[in-house]
């Protein structure tokens, strides 16, 4: 955790508010509309091993680094915001817990129409073998807009996997790049991504596409590519298509196309995919979940809650595939569309 300056002023204060939080699990954060609001000035790419925290923007802060300077002279005073420093952390922690009981994460109404399977990851998985996860992507693989790094979607899918399989080696690498598309994705796939040597490759592409006025179908052309050089380095893949939020909307044909055309895509090469576009437009149309739920007030990140109904959503489709293996159910390896919808 860093040490943010009012804490670094007085040695005592800080040991008692880092005790405080080092008795908090990571799942003990709550998302706060302001703090979130904060996050979304500031995107910072970062790479996470076994679910490790990348290092937040600057403007994120937990409820305890908030906390005025203090005399240090006035010892009534220090133990006075120590505590309130304190109740602050085990208030946010109160509440943070039940992020999912407050607004359930709910399948699609269809239910998963789960077409295939991710048969190399879940073959490891089910056999006990290490396991290594590239989320590729941009900002919103970075995780711009989350509260804190925890909630990052690669870091909520790896304490989900870690939760389904305790004894499992897994790693989860974040290769977000803020700003970034298909044009600046492939320049760097090689090192970012097959130089991981992954054995599941989560490729979230195009919303920078549509708001930069791409040409969908020269990204698709691009995603192609780039699938076909992960296919040969023996990986599963999931396309994560845009998300559904204000300013995607505010492009409602590109954003159309764009979305049917990386479907398109993971159809012809035999690849998963993930329509977050749908997945979230449910949310809001058919669950009735208001938007700034799901999305921050910069009108295109997604908040905790939101990230974290997508990891879970996500993590839910490969378990389903690590018990397909072990139930000995051979789904053909050209076959693996993943259709939640």
């Amino acid at each position: 955790m860093r040490c943010h300056r009012p804490f670094c002023r007085n040695t005592s204060l800080a040991a008692a508010a880092v005790a405080a939080l080092v008795l908090l699990t990571p799942a003990q954060v709550v998302p706060v509309r302001a703090q979130a609001a904060q996050a979304a000035q500031q995107a910072t790419p970062s790479d996470i091993t076994k679910s490790d925290s990348a290092k937040p923007p600057a403007s994120q802060k937990t409820g305890a680094g908030n906390v005025a300077a203090v005399d240090q002279a006035n010892p009534a005073q220090q133990k006075s915001l120590t505590s309130k420093a304190i109740e602050k952390v085990k208030q946010v922690a109160k509440s943070a817990g039940d992020i999912f009981s407050r607004v359930p994460c709910l399948a699609p109404k269809g239910g998963a129409k789960s077409m295939g399977s991710l048969p190399h990851v879940a073959s490891k998985l089910a056999a006990g073998e290490p396991v290594v996860i590239v989320a590729f992507g941009s900002s919103s693989t970075v995780g711009y807009g989350t509260t804190s790094p925890e909630f990052t979607y690669p870091n909520r899918l790896a304490a989900q996997l870690h939760r389904q399989y305790p004894s499992a080696d897994i790693t989860v690498i974040n290769r977000g790049q803020g700003g970034e598309d298909a044009p600046e994705m492939m320049k760097r796939l090689q090192v970012a991504v097959l130089d991981m040597k992954p054995d599941l490759v989560i490729w979230q592409v195009g919303t920078n596409a549509v708001l930069r006025n791409l040409d969908p179908a020269e990204t698709a052309k691009l995603v192609e590519d780039g699938i076909a050089r992960i296919q040969a380095a023996g990986a599963d893949l999931v396309l994560v298509d845009p998300q559904y939020s204000p300013r995607i909307n505010e492009r409602a044909q590109s954003a159309s196309q764009m979305v049917k055309l990386l479907g398109r895509v993971a159809e012809l090469r035999h690849v998963g995919f993930f329509p977050r576009f749908e997945v979230m437009r449910e949310w809001h149309e058919k669950q009735a979940i208001p938007i700034d739920n799901f999305v921050i007030a910069d009108g295109l990140h997604m908040t905790d809650w939101g990230y974290a109904c997508f990891a879970q959503l996500l993590g839910d489709d490969i378990i389903k595939s690590v018990g397909q293996i072990k139930l000995g159910v051979n789904v053909p390896s050209n076959v693996q569309t993943y259709r939640p919808m």
